[in-house]
Order: structure tokens, then sequence, then C-alpha cells
């Protein structure tokens, strides 16, 4: 008997409960199908450390295998790994065993083509789930499984990113919560003596025995706050389940919003390369664009979504971007977000600056006032995003980017669809505090009225 729910195949991605909606014999039909559609030579396959994994990796490459893929067996790694080697090793694709930040029970696949390019809904997957759930599959010679190991390569090509002999003795607090983290950092941090690390739930342990891998929910990063002003640390990190994101804490414990991080970051990589291109995302905080234009960028507004915004690094030969969700990619880590690099730009950049984190963020904290995102369960999407433009529309610049985008002399907000629930996700902007709370207020109550 083979569990495959056709849900399970998202926007992005495969994330489905294990196994009421995939299991291995789901797993191994999706990898045949993802080989038959993209007809790979060769193909990565890694794992997280979820219980399920195991199991459902194995199936992954007997799939991919039976479909007459080459497949290179990466182990448990963490999945900007799978990226990186489909880059590194010139891979055809991959596919990588995670259910990222889900809760325990959930199982999933990220896949990638050749270049490690996302394989989503809009270039491929629901053709994978249409020849996946027919199970028609074409006669094929087997192919070969081999070990490789990719994590010398890994840390070599992460640690270039910065100037190891720049950083100077810093005090870190990290939550790996029992994900990848804690098996990933360890390597980086054997290069970094000189940075002392409280480390915290680095066991991999896919029953999540001391919270849920999600920093996003403030349940999650409770911890991270508090240990990082009680270890009077320099600042504190928070992985999420298969480290492809981090979020970061200030040394006053206040959560440091991704847009804000995203402006950072790309002073640091515009530091290396003047003039270049910079994406980020239409949630985004005003402060991003704009500090990228201050650091002589070109600021490069985009739909949200990795595979939307990879494909625009392509095509714009951009050399950093950044979403509001805590996603960062790189031009020269395949183009692919990472959790391990904006760890070491951290270092990095305050080792340079020589001030606290606080102290750097306080210009963008006493200017752009955020509302964060906000969801808000409607009957018709559509029909609401009609009334909020003939609402807010006239107050401003109207786009259709991605859902509808309202920009003000003074605030400016996003209201998207979700891909998944009958939801709409708010993140509003403005230049004072209380106009920020009078608007966000003023649209919540459009959105449910």
């Amino acid at each position: 008997m083979r569990v495959l729910d056709p849900e399970a195949f998202k926007a992005y991605d495969v994330r489905a409960v294990y196994p009421s909606q995939l299991d291995e014999a789901g797993a191994y039909a999706t990898a045949r199908a993802f080989v038959e559609v993209f007809t790979p030579e060769r193909i990565a396959v890694g794992r997280d450390m979820r219980i399920s994994s195991p199991g459902i990796a194995r199936a992954v490459i007997d799939g991919a295998a039976d479909g007459g893929a080459h497949v290179v067996d990466l182990g448990m790694v963490g999945t900007e790994m799978v990226y990186f080697a489909t880059g590194k090793l010139g891979l055809e694709g991959g596919i990588m065993v995670t259910a990222s930040h889900n809760p325990k029970q959930y199982t999933g696949l990220k896949i990638v083509s050749l270049g490690a390019l996302p394989v989503g809904g809009e270039s491929g997957l629901e053709e994978i789930r249409d020849r996946a759930i027919a199970a028609n599959w074409r006669p094929a010679v087997r192919g070969s499984v081999e070990f490789e190991d990719i994590w010398d390569p890994f840390v070599a090509a992460a640690l270039a990113f910065v100037d190891l002999e720049a950083i100077v003795p810093l005090k870190v607090v990290v939550d790996a919560a029992n994900g990848m983290a804690g098996t990933m950092l360890p390597r980086i941090l054997a290069h970094l003596p000189q940075v002392e690390v409280v480390r915290f739930y680095f066991e991999p342990d896919g029953s999540f025995p001391h919270h849920e891998p999600n920093p996003l929910l403030p349940e999650n990063r409770a911890f991270i706050v508090a240990t990082t002003r009680s270890e009077g640390a320099s600042f504190g990190v928070a992985y999420d389940g298969d480290a492809d994101r981090c979020f970061f804490v200030d040394d006053r414990g206040e959560f440091v919003p991704g847009d804000f991080m995203t402006a950072l970051f790309a002073e640091s990589m515009l530091a290396r390369e003047p003039g270049a291109k910079i994406i980020y995302d239409v949630r985004a905080s005003w402060a991003v664009p704009e500090s990228i234009e201050r650091a002589g960028g070109i600021p490069l507004v985009n739909r949200v979504g990795h595979s939307f915004i990879k494909q625009r690094m392509r095509d714009e030969d951009a050399l950093f971007a950044g979403e509001v969700s805590a996603h960062y990619y790189f031009r020269e880590f395949s183009r692919a977000d990472s959790g391990i690099v904006p760890f070491l730009l951290m270092l990095e950049l305050l080792s340079r600056r020589g001030q606290s984190l606080s102290e750097i963020l306080a210009p963008l904290r006493s200017h752009y006032f955020l509302s964060g995102e906000i969801n808000s369960r409607v009957p018709d999407v559509d029909r609401k995003l009609a009334e909020l433009e003939e609402r807010f529309g006239p107050e401003g610049r109207v786009s259709h980017l991605d859902g509808l985008s309202v920009e003000a002399a003074d605030w400016h907000m996003n209201v998207r669809p979700s891909n998944t629930e009958p939801l709409l996700r708010l993140n509003l902007e403005a230049l004072s505090e209380s106009l920020m709370e009078h608007k966000r207020d003023e649209v919540l109550a459009a959105i449910a009225a």
C-alpha cells in the first residue's frame, strides 16, 4: 500500500504528516517521478534527524535509482548542504528529506533541479505529483548509489565568506532546537576558538523534547530571548529544524526582524562588491531598499518564496537576497539559502563595527515601525483583496506583484493570500509607532468586516 496525499504537495516543497499522508512508498514514488520528469543523470539525497527520515531517505534513494538516476547519498546533513552539493558536484538535482520547522509528526521533501534551482508548484512539482500518484513507470536501468562526504568542502565554503582573523572574542548563545544546527555548527566553531558559544539543545533528536523547531512562534523563542539576557551574550541565535534559517536576538534580548537583518547583511555584502544587485521581498521594511541604496547597491523587490527569489537571482546575477522569513541567499553559495553563513556574517559584522547589535539596530528601530506578519481567516480571499484595494488603494501607489501592496508617503502594506489556507497575511510599516498602530488596526478592521 502506498500513502501519498495530493495535499502534501505545497507551493514550494512536499510537506505531510507521516505516515498518514506520506509514507515510504509515497516517498519512493515522488523521487521516481522527479527523475522521470526532470531526467537528471546524477542527484544528491540528504536527510535530517527526524525519526522518520532514515526510512524515507532510503525510499527516496531507491525511487531515484530505480528511475535511472545515479544517487549521491550525503547522509544526515542540513538542507543547505544538499543545495551546496548539487552545485559543487555539478549534479542535475537534489532531494532533501526534511519537514523543516514543522512539528515532529511531519515529514517532507525539498527538491531542486540543476544549479540547485527549487522545484515548486509552478516549476514542475505538480507534474511530479501527478506522475507519482499515477505510478505508471517507464522501464529504466537502475542507477548506482554512492556515499559522498561533503562536510569538508561545505565548511570551507562557508568559512570563506568571512575573514576569520577579523573576528574578535564574542559570547554567543545558540539554540539548535535539537535540529541539524547541532550537527553542523560544531564543525564551524572548531575554526573559531575565540568565540565562546553557550550551546543549548545541540543533540539531534527528531522528537524535539524541548520545543518545536520553529523560532517564528514567540513561544519557541522565549528561551533564546531569556538566555541571551541572562548570559550577557553579544547576541543569540535560534535555528529551525533543518538549519537553513537562523533567527537573531540582540544583546538586550530583543528579537531582530528578518528585514532588518537583510538590511545589515546587504551592507556587509556590498562592502565586498560595491554596486551589486540585492533582492528583497515585497513584505520588507523600507529599511531594506534604503540601506541598499546608501551602501551603493541596487535594490530589487520580488515575490515571496525561495523558488521565485532564486530564479530572480539567476536572472539578475544578484549578489545576495533576503526575506522577512529569515531566508538569506548567497550567489557564491549556489544562490541558495543558508543558516550557517549568516551566523558567520554576524560575528564579522560585530567585530568590524565595534558596536553592540542593539546599537547597530537603534537607527532602524527608531525610524521604521513594523506590524510583523498578522494572519486573518477570510471566506473569500479574492473578494477581500479587491475590497482592500478599493478602500486603501487611493492612499498610495498600488502593486500586484504579490498579493496587494499599497505604498503611501509615510506608511505601506502588503496583503498576501496564503498558499495553503484561506488566510490573508498582512505586513504593514509606518514612520511612527502611532501611525503604524492606527493603520494596522484600520486594515485589520477592513479585513474582518
